[in-house]
């Protein structure tokens, strides 16, 4: 309960003139030493004007998010329900030109109910193939894997990845996984990716027999494409394509599906989903497509510049409402002084 500044004076009076001593008198008033002592010194220092109630205190920090982002932030959520907090930063900073961390948009969702548990989880290989990739093309990774057509069995899926910037440079659904297939999609991503003979990549696999069969050996050669295995009974050799096939898997095999069509639907749009929408935390928060195509150092310049331009608006902002605020309590005391 908030006293009146003649009540906090008749407190004050009363300690002072009673028998019990301060700590007694103040126990059976209820009141606390430390603001006891604090009326006390504002009272032997100013007097009444001392024991004045105080205008609201501006507490808000330099780098307080205003309630204008806050809300973007909350209508961005809901607009794009299935990005995490992390991609929502990066989202807002690359379509609405606003710096909020990761951190800063979870705790706002957290306190508008908006965080879930996600209705997929992504697992991921614990290893990765020893020799890093430094540039697009270096090597591609490929593999197969399979899903189930109500009415028409198995398809399989292959698949080839850039190792160094995860995009899918081409992929087939096929109905057997021979030699020939991997010859197709292999004949496929170099249309895509125009390369020239100089610049093929390595091709990492896993060391299945459509892999190792001399009639895909010879083909690699002809088209000047070195292969090389990964470790047998290892499959986190070729950890990116094992990672992206799970996630891929994750959200695709939510449906049934009735006729081959469907799926390849379903896998297109998350290819698309995947090389140009998804960030990718192991590529700077980034998609694939961004790294694929050199995009990558002038998204980060752009987003570096967007972090500093938002933190100087919000230190500009508080330095405004803090000289509003003084000015204000200035006017106050002197109206106080006076009356």
């Amino acid at each position: 309960m908030k006293l009146t500044a003649q009540e906090k004076q008749e407190v004050i009076k009363l300690v002072e003139g009673s028998e019990l001593g301060v700590h007694q008198t103040l126990l059976r008033l209820g009141i606390a030493k430390s603001t006891f002592y604090k009326w006390y010194k504002a009272y032997l220092d100013k007097g009444m004007l001392g024991l004045e109630p105080r205008p609201p205190g501006n507490r808000r920090q330099w780098n307080t998010i205003p309630e204008g982002e806050k809300n973007l932030v909350v209508e961005l959520a809901l607009e794009y329900s299935d990005l995490s907090p992390r991609e929502l930063a990066c989202k807002l900073s690359d379509t609405r030109g606003i710096f909020i961390s990761e951190s800063s948009v979870y705790r706002i969702l957290k306190s508008k109910e908006l965080i879930t548990t996600p209705n997929h989880i992504l697992l991921s290989a614990s290893d990765s193939f020893e020799k890093k990739t430094m540039f697009v093309q270096e090597m591609w990774q490929t593999d197969f894997t399979y899903f189930k057509i109500i009415g028409w069995g198995w398809y399989y899926l292959s698949t080839i990845i850039d190792d160094y910037s995860r995009y899918i440079v081409h992929w087939e659904l096929c109905s057997t996984m021979k030699a020939e297939n991997v010859q197709s999609t292999i004949a496929q991503a170099l249309i895509k990716s125009e390369l020239k003979t100089s610049q093929r990549p390595v091709l990492l696999s896993d060391n299945g027999s459509c892999y190792v069969s001399s009639e895909l050996k010879d083909y690699l050669s002809t088209v000047n494409i070195k292969s090389i295995h990964g470790r047998v009974m290892h499959p986190q050799t070729q950890g990116k394509i094992e990672r992206y096939h799970r996630s891929m898997k994750n959200i695709v095999k939510l449906e049934n599906y009735y006729h081959p069509e469907q799926l390849i639907n379903a896998i297109e749009d998350f290819v698309e989903y995947y090389n140009h929408q998804r960030y990718h935390e192991s590529l700077q928060n980034v998609t694939p497509s961004d790294v694929y195509y050199g995009r990558q150092e002038q998204i980060l310049q752009k987003r570096a510049l967007i972090k500093q331009q938002s933190l100087k608006r919000r230190k500009q902002l508080f330095l405004k409402e803090k000289i509003l605020h003084l000015n204000n309590e200035t006017l106050y005391n002197y109206t106080v002084h006076f009356l």
